[in-house]
């Protein structure tokens, strides 16, 4: 069949065009065409998604008829490919748990249960929540909102799981939350996530779900155990309490990355997967999916961050002061 991926030459989007190829289909991308090209035996198309003129013009007579959007950013986006996509046969959109007025610090619950943002501001979560509502309007039963939570892999730019790989790699003595350690994350391996949202748009499988890894298939000292087993660092862990870490400018999430302070932690974590996991979303072992990561940055130019984000990873000098004395 033939299948649009807006998106496609990033992170989730190279992804779900590999999985369609796979798959026999007929694949083009849609992006800026500033990233680079799309993996091969996908067709290229250019253009902004802002711009109401631009997708009609790039597919130029090229009708798909499935669509996985792994690209919107903005409202603009989602109303311009509302006004085009809307009869295709399956369209299968990815959402963010952002998009959950109560989340974080959550718990999240069943999709239907749980309010998503309604308001006009223009911010991240909102702006999903618009999108999730103009395409299911213009989509109809076949249109599929996969609310992703943390996902990781190769080809991830964004570089929170690659800092901890990197500095862990390096060894000695490396600044952890203590009250972290044992809480509970989870994670969706890219590659699982992006074979999933092409199976979902070949059914026209519609309404929500909470995509991402099983609640409490690791804990962050798990998750940076594998690690150290991965890079074969002789790393070392100090544990520094959480009230240290905040006095001393640490930030949550940026500065340690995935690291979240304990109260919210309790309930952010928490999200109901139960859907996702009968409509066959997999996670392959922790252990695969960091060591296919570290290989790929051992063999790959490091894609730039993404603009707006800040750079993960503890400053060295913040790094010192915790150390002293421990």
């Amino acid at each position: 069949m033939r299948l649009l991926v807006l998106g496609g030459t990033h992170f989730l989007g190279r992804h779900v065009v590999g999985a369609a190829l796979e798959r026999g289909h007929e694949v083009a991308t849609f992006t800026r065409g500033v990233s680079g090209a799309p993996p091969e035996g996908a067709r290229a198309l250019c253009g902004d998604r802002d711009d109401p003129a631009a997708l009609p013009a790039a597919l130029d007579g090229w009708r798909p008829e499935l669509v996985v959007d792994t690209s919107c950013q903005t409202r603009a986006a989602a109303d311009n490919a509302a006004a085009v996509l809307g009869g295709v046969a399956g369209y299968a959109f990815v959402s963010s748990l952002n998009a959950y007025r109560d989340w974080p610090p959550g718990p999240i619950g069943p999709e239907d249960a749980q309010p998503t943002w309604g308001t006009d501001d223009d911010d991240y979560g909102p702006n999903k929540a618009h999108a999730e509502r103009v395409l299911a309007e213009a989509v109809g039963p076949a249109f599929l909102t996969a609310r992703a939570g943390l996902v990781v892999g190769p080809h991830d730019p964004v570089y929170r799981l690659g800092w901890w790989l990197d500095r862990i790699s390096r060894g000695g003595r490396i600044v952890v939350p203590a009250e972290g350690l044992d809480q509970p994350i989870s994670l969706v391996d890219a590659r699982d996530l992006a074979v999933w949202l092409v199976g979902m748009a070949e059914r026209g499988q519609g309404g929500a779900v909470n995509a991402k890894g099983p609640v409490g298939s690791t804990t962050y000292g798990g998750l940076l155990d594998v690690c150290r087993d991965v890079t074969g660092g002789d790393a070392e862990w100090v544990p520094v309490p959480e009230d240290d870490l905040v006095a001393t400018g640490v930030q949550e999430w940026v500065h340690l990355p995935l690291w979240l302070r304990h109260e919210e932690a309790r309930t952010a974590w928490d999200v109901d997967t139960t859907r996702a996991r009968e409509l066959g979303l997999t996670t392959r072992p922790l252990e695969a999916t960091v060591a296919d990561t570290w290989a790929w940055m051992q063999t790959s130019e490091r894609p730039p961050l993404p603009t707006h984000r800040p750079a993960p990873g503890l400053p060295v000098e913040l790094e010192e002061r915790l150390l002293a004395g421990r």
